[in-house]
């Protein structure tokens, strides 16, 4: 029986060629993915422990700089104490913050989350272990800076050069005294790192004669717990000490967490093409079992049994899983080897290490592979054993009845309704309803899947007359084709189905929250202009006065986070400019006046005065950041804002208590609007820092809006490849549909229809299986993103769901064209038979 098998896979290369396609590229996202990340996880992991290599003892400061009891860090007596350790060879400081890198034509070097500044600290060889100089030297004088090799060559910066340096305030001149590389993390995420003279570097993010962190190197034999005891006394209480081979560990384990998520990611995505490609597989071994039935009931009348049978399918079936997986296993091989490479292509550098090829993406691309496979063929084979071998003969077993599709239907109809009441039930339960979603999307699905042959009549029928009036024979052919076999139809359009389930849910819930965000943005700022850090840090305060100066400013205000004690519970502030903040945010009144917050009052938003019981003339007692204690009088009630938190208080009045505000955003209003000139004389007036971004409105949308169609584009991405199986689905459908209609064709050939017209019969009838299985697709999808916007409506203020009929036009139109291609060969196929040895074929 296996040669048999064996023999049926040989003799069925082409028919086969598509499910092999299905399976090879399900397993190649699979073992893609898995060795994509163990590269990945492999990498970091050695870039860790290379760090740590000949660290004994890592020591970090956690200082809160509004707490003046606190030292903001460890000072350069406590390194002097741990440099006397017995078993220490070498103590050395770091302090690091933002710094930005302007390229020649201003504009900032690398992403700025990730742009980095910190000191050069030499040792007794005026060496820093840390880095590898191949230009220059580090800085040794306070105008002096060192540049990583990417960014220098970025830059077009040779040492000797000037290069203007952003940090959270003025932009500075330095000169390049050196080019180093480095394993910093910064550098590996697409940044840069600019290294200061170290009293530079405390000056700009600490305080003189401080660090954030230490390392301790050891003496030769000296043991690294002994001198973590020996460390842990002489740091002051906001410190932390840990040996190396422990942060090694620590970050090895942070790497993997990390990836993780990236990992499930993916494998969610292989899964789900895989899912779409059961229903090509099971459809193909379908069609082949069918066609061989008298086969098979002749092997049964000579002897075999239905054991036999079954296995000889499911042998036949592994075969053709274990060549695919095989591929598919060489080609995610590629595939990890492409996104290593995409990485580095969008400014991500992973660092150097060998691809990584365990046992595990092996065993999962040779299991995942075949067993899908098997799995899918079960069925079509045991339903071919349970023939009788006269009927099969007969062909008495292929006359199909409505009736055989009862219990199905019965089936799906109970399983759709049981998921759509979980996704009901979970829109109801608001942001606690999301697991409840997910289960009714599975049952859902399966179940519309499972209906989708009793759907198939009705809805096609609708369309069959438009056929009929517009393409005449081809089209009423073409129509009466696509309902002939609704299993065959369902499981062809459930590929299809499952996939614009996935894309339209996405797009609904993606541009519903767009369009919330962006109506947000235009309702709440006033504002001409927003300034921010490109970094996503503070703004110094000195950007604030400068734009209080800038020609053409009518109002500004910061959004200047702070906070006060309230009766024992902590309150966050808005700190804003009285008289200006309604004139570039929109702060709609319940009750009070704005104006008493020139007058030292605050103003509340309405959620917190109702939670709280504060009305407009209550007087609260307040503790500041330094523990100082005052009172505050209620003077205005205000509708909650995404853009302000639940108190608007005075800059004035916090400033006392705050050695450094932080100040986020602040909000210009310019005489003109936004003009050009008006956002030239900002920049002019911020010294025209690479650092700060002004943003007018539209990048204020995009802001918001811009992660959102991101994540979209990705998702379309990942999801095209369960639709380019669908594809092969509908392609292996109609060409062994029209393999086992030869004679049909033959004698429409015979009687009057010409090639012209086979072909298009061929073609409209794979343009309504894709659009059939398109709009069952797009209405779950659309039922499903509702439900989800339930789930996130109440902290979304402007919620409304938005239907994006332009992109449900664009998945229509995309699946006919999918059935007009997915025809093409097919359509040729029909109509270069032979009339005479087609009515002849068996």
């Amino acid at each position: 029986m296996f040669r048999t098998a064996l023999r049926n896979v040989l003799a069925h290369k082409a028919r086969l060629l598509m499910t092999v396609l299905a399976v090879m590229l399900g397993v190649a996202f699979v073992a893609g993915t898995l060795v994509f990340t163990d590269t990945l996880s492999n990498a970091f992991r050695n870039q860790s422990a290379k760090s740590y290599d000949n660290v004994a003892v890592a020591v970090t400061s956690y200082a809160n700089q509004d707490d003046a009891k606190q030292e903001p860090g460890l000072s350069q007596q406590t390194l002097d104490k741990i440099g006397r350790l017995d078993g220490v060879a070498s103590v050395t400081g770091r302090v690091d913050g933002f710094a930005g890198v302007a390229d020649p034509d201003g504009k900032l070097i690398g992403v700025g989350w990730s742009n980095k500044g910190s000191n050069f600290a030499p040792g007794k060889d005026g060496k820093d272990p840390a880095y590898d100089f191949t230009e220059g030297s580090g800085p040794v004088k306070a105008d002096q800076i060192a540049l990583d090799k990417d960014t220098a060559t970025k830059g077009e910066y040779k040492v000797g050069d000037k290069v203007r340096v952003a940090t959270n305030g003025p932009v500075k001149e330095y000169t390049l005294a050196g080019v180093f590389t480095t394993e910093d993390g910064a550098v590996s995420a697409g940044g840069s790192l600019v290294l200061f003279d170290t009293s530079v570097a405390q000056h700009l993010y600490l305080k003189p004669g401080y660090f954030k962190d230490v390392t301790v190197t050891a003496a030769s034999g000296a043991d690294d717990a002994r001198i973590l005891d020996a460390v842990e006394p002489l740091i002051p209480e906001n410190a932390e000490a840990k040996t190396g081979a422990a942060l090694a560990d620590e970050q090895a384990r942070s790497i993997e967490e990390g990836l993780s998520s990236l990992n499930q990611m993916l494998l969610a995505f292989a899964a789900i093409a895989l899912f779409v490609g059961v229903f090509l597989i099971s459809n193909t071994f379908t069609m082949l079992v069918a066609q061989r039935t008298k086969e098979l009931a002749l092997m049964r009348a000579v002897g075999a049994s239905r054991k036999q049978i079954t296995r000889s399918v499911l042998a036949e079936a592994g075969v053709v899983g274990l060549v695919a997986s095989v591929v598919g296993f060489a080609l995610g091989v590629g595939l990890a080897v492409g996104l290593r490479s995409g990485m580095a292509a969008f400014g991500m550098k992973v660092p150097d290490g060998p691809l990584v090829i365990g046992t595990t993406p092996v065993l999962a691309a040779l299991g995942v592979g075949v067993l899908i496979t098997m799995l899918a063929a079960w069925l079509p084979g045991r339903r071919a054993a349970k023939i009788p071998p006269v009927a099969a003969m007969s062909s008495v077993h292929a006359v199909a009845t409505t009736k055989s599709l009862v219990v199905r239907n019965s089936i799906g109809a109970f399983i759709t309704a049981a998921g759509a009441a979980l996704i009901v039930a979970g829109a109801a339960a608001g942001s606690d309803g999301r697991m409840l979603i997910g289960g009714g999307a599975f049952f859902a699905l399966v179940g519309v899947i499972v209906l989708i042959p009793l759907l198939s009549r009705p809805v096609i029928a609708l369309v069959r007359p438009l056929l009929v009036r517009a393409f005449g024979v081809s089209g009423k052919l073409a129509g009466q084709n696509a309902v002939r076999n609704p299993r065959r139809t369902g499981a062809t359009a459930s590929a299809l189905a499952i996939g614009l389930t996935l894309v339209t849910g996405l797009s609904v819930l993606g541009v519903t929250v767009g369009t919330a965000l962006d109506k947000m943005t235009t309702d709440q700022i006033k504002a001409d202009y927003m300034v921010a850090m490109a970094s996503g840090g503070d703004l110094d305060k000195s950007a604030l006065a400068a734009l209080e100066k800038a020609p053409g400013v009518t109002a500004v205000s910061p959004q200047q986070s702070s906070s006060f004690e309230v009766k024992g519970e902590w309150v966050s502030a808005s700190a804003i400019t009285p008289g200006d903040i309604e004139r570039v945010l929109n702060v709609e009144l319940v009750n009070g006046s704005l104006d008493s917050l020139g007058k030292g009052g605050i103003a509340v938003a309405e959620k917190t005065a109702t939670k709280q019981g504060w009305k407009v003339g209550d007087t609260l007692p307040v503790t500041f950041n330094d523990d100082k204690k005052g009172s505050l009088k209620v003077g205005a009630v205000y509708k909650d804002s995404e853009f302000l938190s639940p108190v608007l208080v005075d800059t004035k009045v916090v400033a006392p208590h705050e050695t450094k505000p932080y100040i986020p955003q602040i909000f210009v209003k310019m005489d003109g609007g936004q003009t050009a000139a008006n956002e030239k004389a900002l920049v002019n007036a911020l010294g025209d820092n690479p650092a700060i971004n002004v943003m007018d409105k539209q990048d204020i949308r995009d802001q918001f809006g811009g992660m959102i169609n991101m994540m979209l584009n990705i998702m379309y991405g990942l999801l095209a490849m369960a639709l380019i199986i669908a594809v092969l689905g509908v392609v292996n459908t109609l060409a062994m549909s029209v393999f086992e209609r030869q004679q049909e064709i033959g004698m429409l050939r015979a009687i009057g229809l010409d090639r012209r017209r086979v072909k298009r019969m061929v073609r409209l009838e794979a343009v309504v299986i894709s659009v059939f299985g398109a709009v069952v697709g797009i209405g779950l999808g659309s039922f499903l993103g509702w439900a989800i916007g339930q789930t996130i409506k109440s902290s979304l203020p402007g919620y409304a769901l938005v239907i994006p009929w332009d992109r449900i036009g664009i998945f229509l139109g995309l699946a006919a064209l999918v059935g007009v291609l997915a025809a093409m060969w097919p359509a040729r196929s029909a109509a270069r038979l032979n009339m005479l040895n087609a009515i002849k074929a068996e």
